[in-house]
């Protein structure tokens, strides 16, 4: 089978790398792909815009794909699922409908509402409500900070901001709305409740009827150890969380993940593909914090290293709606995967610099005493056979062991031999389930 990747960031080369050892794969492509990706499979050099859509449909028809596989969110949005299915063509990911519960947080707040699915309080402003806004955060008291501001639309991880006071929260208000810093995303935005607890990230594989979850992971937002900073993408998580018992699992599904998917059919949305809640738990209750309609970056690089089932085989009943009672099978290992960003993120993203200390550029994993680092691509570029920064979040150094004190041991001494000017990484990654579980 002839599989297509869409993406080029480093869930797309986990995928990819998984993918790979799959009996009935026969070639892998990506579009556009990344170094590390160019080892595994062929890279293509076409975007993945809206208005791109026809020549990957083109391209697929031509080398006679079989199946394609959307890692981003942005095309799901767009409308992709839909295109390549007026097409026939296989594929997997929810609809432009569906993909509306990552698209549109508005839209997921009121499901919320509308179903009874625990969430924090928010009350929603338009553009045009600017002043509304203000006058809404200025009758806030002191106690009621930090609040949590959201961008309606797709911000890439960047859309939630969590002011700590009201003159902070003023300025990100006409940041959004005057200043149009997240453009056309912040149309509309949601000033939620904040609420105290840790995150944990929640993937299922869904059919539109069936839903299958999978392991727990946890992932870093702030660019700073201690969660300190501005929020990123992700920079590193571990799988699976081992404070989160049964009991507390049980009850994410049943008051969360499963109500959330009746609500989806009940309003005649066909979610086929992943299911990601982002969910809080304060004094043992969970709520949930956001929906996204992909795998989780970089949260499916703790996860698919564990994962024992044949994961195409998985994908496949889900575009087929044929995932009945199937489940996941995971190995008993821990995954930490920490990620090495470039100057300046995420404020700014410088390029061009070398990475050195890849012992096989490109390659997915690299050998250190006995045990294995995968490193994985996102924002690198290849000249010249030498591997340079692309911006962003630029490798994702992952491993398995039987303790997440010794994946962690691995990581960081993999990290050590990796280097390229600026480069920054949390130290922190999984410590406190190291000092607290292993």
């Amino acid at each position: 089978m002839k599989v297509l990747i869409i993406g080029s960031g480093g869930r797309e080369h986990c995928l990819a790398w998984k993918l790979a050892s799959a009996s009935n794969v026969s070639k892998i492509y990506a579009i556009p792909g990344n170094p590390g990706i160019a080892k595994i499979g062929q890279c293509i050099n076409i975007g993945i815009s809206g208005s791109d859509f026809k020549s990957i449909s083109d391209f697929v028809f031509e080398e006679n794909i079989d199946f394609t596989i959307v890692g981003p969110e942005a095309p799901l949005v767009d409308g992709i699922v839909d295109f390549f299915q007026s097409k026939g063509q296989k594929i997997f990911g929810p609809d432009k409908s569906a993909a509306r519960l990552e698209g549109s947080k508005v839209f997921t707040k009121e499901l919320c509402v509308k179903y009874g699915i625990p969430t924090a309080g928010s009350i929603k402003f338009n553009r045009n409500d600017y002043s509304e806004a203000v006058s809404y955060i200025k009758n806030l008291n002191d106690g009621d900070f930090p609040v949590v501001i959201k961008v309606d639309g797709l911000a890439a991880g960047k859309g939630v901001i969590i002011p700590q006071t009201k003159e902070s929260a003023l300025d990100e208000i006409t940041n959004c709305f005057i200043n149009n810093t997240f453009g056309s995303a912040a149309d509309s935005l949601i000033i939620e409740e904040f609420i105290e607890g840790f995150e944990v990230s929640l993937l299922n594989l869904c059919d539109g009827r069936n839903i299958v979850p999978m392991a727990l992971a946890q992932d870093y937002k702030k660019i700073f150890d201690g969660d300190r900073g501005k929020n990123t993408g992700g920079m590193g998580s571990y799988s699976p969380v081992p404070f989160v018992d049964e009991k507390l699992f049980n009850k994410m599904l049943s008051e969360i993940i499963y109500p959330s998917y009746e609500a989806i059919i009940k309003e005649g949305i066909n979610y086929r593909g992943v299911l990601y809640g982002g969910i809080i738990v304060s004094k043992g209750q969970p709520y949930l914090l956001e929906y996204n309609c992909r795998f989780g970056d970089p949260e499916t690089q703790a996860i698919l290293p564990n994962l024992n089932s044949d994961l195409l085989d998985l994908m496949l009943r889900c575009s087929d709606g044929k995932l009945g009672s199937s489940k996941c099978s995971w190995r008993n290992t821990k995954c930490v995967c920490v990620v090495l960003a470039s100057q300046g993120y995420p404020e700014t993203s410088s390029k061009n610099d070398l990475i050195e200390g890849l012992d096989c550029p490109g390659d997915a994993e690299t050998e250190k005493g006995g045990n294995s680092a995968i490193v994985f691509h996102a924002g690198t570029i290849s000249r010249n056979s030498k591997i340079y920064t692309n911006g962003g979040r630029v490798l994702g150094v992952v491993a398995s062991a039987e303790s997440f004190k010794q994946a962690r041991k691995v990581v960081y001494e993999a990290i050590s031999n990796i280097r390229f000017e600026g480069m920054q990484f949390r130290r922190d990654i999984a410590k406190r389930v190291e000092e607290e579980i292993s």
